[in-house]
C-alpha cells in the first residue's frame, strides 16, 4: 500500500490514531459490545485541526480502549464535510486504509431497517448516516456512539427485542 507523502507541518496525533486494530470491512460476529460506533462529526474533527471540536475529540479518542467502527454512509458524510482534497480527507483516507477504523457492513436487510428508521424519525430528519449507526447498533448489540451530534442521538433509540434503549455517547 502506498501512502501520501505529507508536506505540511505535523499536527499532534494521538497514539490511538496510529494503531491498526482490525480488518477493513466486516460484519461483527456474534454480539461484540466492545466496538464503539463513530459518527461523521468526530471523524471530521479528528482529522481537521481547525475544527472547533478537534481537541475535545482527540482527547475523547485517547480515552477509548475499544476498537472503533463506522458505516460507509458515515464515511461518505465525513468526506463530504472534509472536502475530498483537504489535508483532513487525506489523513482520514490513510486512517481507514491503515485499519484504524472498522468498516461495518450493511446488508440488504440492514439497509431496509435503516430506511425504516429514517421514516420513523422523519420529524427530526434522521439522515441515512445516523440511521445506519442505529441499525449497526441493533444488529451487533452495540451500545456506545462517539458523536458530537448529541441533540439527535439523545432522541434516537436502539431496538432490543421489545425494548428501546438510548445509546451511551462519547464525549
Amino acid at each position: 500500500m502506498s501512502t501520501v507523502a505529507w508536506t505540511w507541518a505535523p499536527v499532534v496525533t494521538p497514539v490511538r490514531l496510529r494503531q491498526k486494530p482490525s480488518p477493513k470491512f466486516e460484519r461483527l460476529s456474534g454480539r461484540n459490545t466492545s466496538v464503539i460506533l463513530v459518527d461523521a462529526g468526530p471523524l471530521v474533527a479528528l482529522f481537521d485541526p481547525t475544527d472547533s471540536s478537534h481537541a475535545r475529540c482527540v482527547e475523547a479518542l485517547e480515552s477509548i480502549h475499544e476498537p472503533i467502527g463506522t458505516s460507509l454512509p458515515v464515511l461518505t458524510e465525513a468526506f463530504h464535510l472534509l472536502q475530498q482534497t483537504s489535508v483532513g480527507a487525506l489523513r482520514l483516507m490513510d486512517f481507514v486504509m491503515d485499519h484504524g477504523l472498522q468498516m461495518l457492513a450493511l446488508d440488504e436487510q440492514a439497509i431496509g431497517r435503516t430506511f425504516e428508521l429514517m421514516i420513523q424519525y422523519a420529524d427530526v430528519q434522521m439522515d441515512f448516516a445516523d440511521a445506519s449507526l442505529i441499525t449497526l447498533a441493533e444488529i451487533n448489540g452495540l451500545s456506545t456512539v462517539f458523536t458530537i451530534d448529541r441533540n439527535d442521538f439523545t432522541i434516537y433509540r436502539v431496538r432490543r427485542g421489545h425494548e428501546y434503549i438510548a445509546l451511551n455517547m462519547i464525549p
